[in-house]
């Protein structure tokens, strides 16, 4: 093995990719340039590009970057850095001009090298980092009402919320997961009144969702017939939220029974919460945001409503408190902010909600200045919005005003994959469970397929296509590599190994991509987009399929084989890893 490594290289330590010990070849490409333009090298690593063509090498340098600060054009730069970059150990031994841009070649048996090292290394962990370690990151996402539906609408923030609580927990980060349950509000009063009349009618314990809904309708009808019914609903959550003892236990009743509904659609999904902490809970918090923001003369009467006026921001105000003197849900959340600096001392506080509420957090996270926060909170409060859901013909519900629950549509998507098992391989063993990571894998994927900010839509006939860019296809290929392993009966063994069988284009493609999975991974995060990492599964997947496709693996001599099943074997890896980050689960066989 080590004959094949170049002897400088050999001796050299690796340099550190986030905290991955893969040689870095843009940082070194970014030293070299900063040493000879006297130019931070920091500055130099941001512009450094992956050309669109691969023909065109693995990295470019846009030198007229640089055409300012060294008064030439970017041509003649570009000439003066190739004459005098040298790398000492031959990490890149090809650089080329193309125009203004410098193109780098990097050494291919030292890549090769240092992604399956690493690879064997760090197994399931390969692509992670302590990056985040010592930092808290609280996500607030999901957050369905108490006594109404898990519908469809909260599908996108579920799963959106979910993968990036696992990319930023890859990347060392302590995360708190917060489903702040919308469990308080006036609504409740009406719930209680309903209750009292008519809760012997229906079965809550046996279905509550669906109960509760029912009476919620009923008595909501009655309100608007009868204005003295409204207004005993209106004292019901004023003795609610004055702690009268059968309106709280009629409450936590509802609480209790709707949390244990959604544990369903949770527990399908495989999500968990570090805290159900919702808005019922900062009800004894508010009167010290409503004192602070008194004290800073801020808080204003306008048309009977309390207001921090915002139109120096060129904002609506943030309605504090309604003209009959309840509090908001403006308030609550800054409620939240408050308790939430104090008690998890926050590095990044991430609310994973619809656009529709970009206003509303603006808002807040104005107003949350004045609350005598250190700035490290106000500074780090982060609303990730996200589109809707349309489905194919512009319409999420099969008949006018019916609301679609995501159990049932989980559940539908379970069904038509057993269809599709039954009609291609009746004989699968595990035919149900199977068919459960498939299709609500193909629900995740479709969601988190495209950026966040762009409309979801849904259509039945290409999520569950097995050869589309879908959550099937990366399955399907995954399965793939698990069954080229069984066959050979290999097991892993990197000694084994003879870089120089993995030069050919199809490999050297699949070990580009995975030498890039942990910055994937990273920019994921950063930019708190799950699809950057949902686009790199698919082309892994299609790599290594082109791969499988024109190469025979089994059956060649020794070396070349081994070559290949521990690249096959490494690629597998990684599909199942970053799929899990996207929170979706990996069939063994299909």
């Amino acid at each position: 093995l080590c004959a094949l490594i170049p002897q400088p290289w050999r001796e050299r330590k690796n340099i550190k990719k986030g905290e991955i010990n893969l040689v870095d070849f843009k940082e070194i490409i970014a030293k070299k340039i900063g040493e000879i333009s006297n130019i931070d090298s920091k500055n130099i690593y941001e512009f450094i590009e992956t050309p669109p063509n691969k023909e065109m090498g693995d990295y470019a340098f846009p030198c007229f970057k640089l055409a300012k600060e060294l008064k030439k054009a970017p041509q003649i730069i570009a000439n003066d850095l190739k004459e005098q970059l040298v790398f000492e150990n031959n990490e890149i031994p090809k650089i080329d001009i193309a125009g203004g841009y410098l193109n780098f070649y990097v050494n291919e048996q030292m890549l090769i090298s240092t992604v399956l090292k690493e690879i064997e290394k760090s197994k399931e962990n390969y692509g992670s980092s302590n990056v985040g370690q010592g930092k808290n990151i609280v996500i607030d996402y999901s957050s369905p009402n108490i006594a109404k539906p898990f519908h469809i609408g909260h599908l996108r923030t579920t799963v959106i919320g979910n993968s990036i609580y696992k990319i930023y927990k890859f990347l060392g980060y302590n995360c708190i997961g917060v489903n702040h349950l919308g469990d308080w509000g006036t609504q409740f009063g009406k719930l209680i009144e309903g209750y009292k009349r008519w809760g012997e009618e229906y079965n809550i314990e046996e279905n509550p969702i669906d109960e509760l809904t029912k009476i919620y309708i009923r008595i909501n009808n009655l309100c608007k017939e009868d204005e003295s019914v409204l207004n005993d609903c209106r004292n019901n959550f004023k003795k609610l939220e004055d702690g009268d003892e059968y309106c709280t236990k009629l409450w936590k009743k509802f609480r209790d029974l709707s949390i244990k509904e959604f544990q369903k659609v949770y527990d399908m999904l495989d999500i968990h919460f570090d805290s159900l902490n919702g808005e019922a809970f900062y009800a004894d918090k508010m009167a010290e945001v409503v004192q602070i923001l008194e004290k800073t003369g801020k808080l204003v009467e306008s048309e009977g409503a309390r207001i921090i006026d915002l139109s120096d921001k060129n904002m609506a105000p943030c309605i504090i408190g309604k003209t009959n003197g309840s509090t908001t849900y403006a308030t609550r959340d800054l409620a939240a902010i408050m308790y939430r600096a104090r008690e998890y001392d926050y590095d990044k506080n991430i609310y994973v909600t619809s656009y529709e509420q970009i206003l509303h957090f603006k808002q807040v996270f104005e107003v949350a200045k004045l609350l005598g926060l250190d700035e490290k909170y106000t500074d780090n409060l982060i609303h990730v919005p996200f589109g809707m859901i349309q489905s194919k013909d512009g319409r999420m519900s099969t008949r006018e005003g019916n609301v679609i629950k995501l159990e049932d549509l989980l559940n539908e998507a379970v069904s038509r994959v057993e269809t599709i098992i039954d009609a291609k391989n009746p004989n699968l063993e595990d035919k149900k469970e199977i068919a459960k990571k498939i299709g609500i894998g193909a629900v995740i994927f479709n969601d988190l397929y495209n950026s966040r900010i762009k409309d979801e839509v849904f259509d039945w006939d290409t999520m569950l296509n097995f050869n589309g860019e879908t959550g099937p296809y990366i399955q399907y290929i995954y399965v793939r590599t698990k069954s080229v392993l069984d066959k050979s009966g290999y097991v892993p063994k990197l000694e084994s190994i003879n870089f120089e069988k993995l030069q050919d284009k199809k490999s050297l493609e699949i070990v580009k991509l995975i030498y890039n999975f942990g910055e994937i991974v990273k920019q994921a995060a950063e930019k708190y987009e799950p699809y950057i990492l949902a686009r790199y599964l698919i082309s892994l997947a299609q790599a290594f399929s082109s791969f499988y496709n024109e190469n025979k693996i089994i059956g060649e001599d020794q070396q070349v084989q081994d070559a290949r099943l521990y690249l096959t074997y490494a690629t597998g890896l990684v599909l199942e890893k970053g799929a899990n980050l996207l929170g979706i689960k990996m069939p063994q066989k299909m």
